[in-house]
């Protein structure tokens, strides 16, 4: 079952693509958007995080970090941003093997990989925006923009 809007959101320590650990308890303090999604250079996953990259204004203008966390090798990462110029994190939920996305209920076991799992934490580490889509099914980035407005706007 996945996080609903005012859970607290379960933290976290990833290595990043540079297999630098980066932990949701040193972002608190600043809303951070955390977008799971299936696999590095998969079709959809590659023009979804492209698109966060081409509006990733939207998002750092209002003080919010991001962070795309997949169950991909952070070498796999590694070289996917490279190759998309991704300048936002891409965090590797490799080992154990899905348990962030576990945590945040968006872990397809059948298929070994994340949801396409989108999560907006409050300065205060509470959820205040949820949603979550199957793997085949691209997401419409509009409502996260509308969520950060929101939280904005509080």
């Amino acid at each position: 079952m996945s996080l609903s809007v005012g859970d607290v959101a379960p933290e976290f320590s990833l290595p990043d693509q540079d297999k630098q650990v980066v932990s949701l308890a040193e972002l608190r303090g600043a809303p951070v958007l955390v977008v799971f999604y299936p696999f590095a250079f998969s079709g959809k996953c590659t023009g979804e995080l492209c698109q966060l990259r081409d509006e990733l204004s939207t998002y750092t203008d209002a003080g919010v970090q991001v962070v795309a966390i997949s169950t991909d090798p952070a070498f796999s990462l590694k070289a996917f941003r490279e190759q998309e110029g991704l300048t936002f994190p891409l965090l590797s939920d490799f080992w154990p093997h899905g348990a962030t996305a576990q945590a945040y209920g968006v872990f397809n076991e059948k298929a070994g990989m994340a949801l396409r799992g989108t999560f907006l934490v409050d300065a205060d580490g509470r959820i205040a925006f949820a949603e979550v889509n199957q793997a085949g099914d691209a997401r419409e980035q509009s409502g996260w923009k509308d969520a950060v407005g929101q939280l904005a706007a509080a």
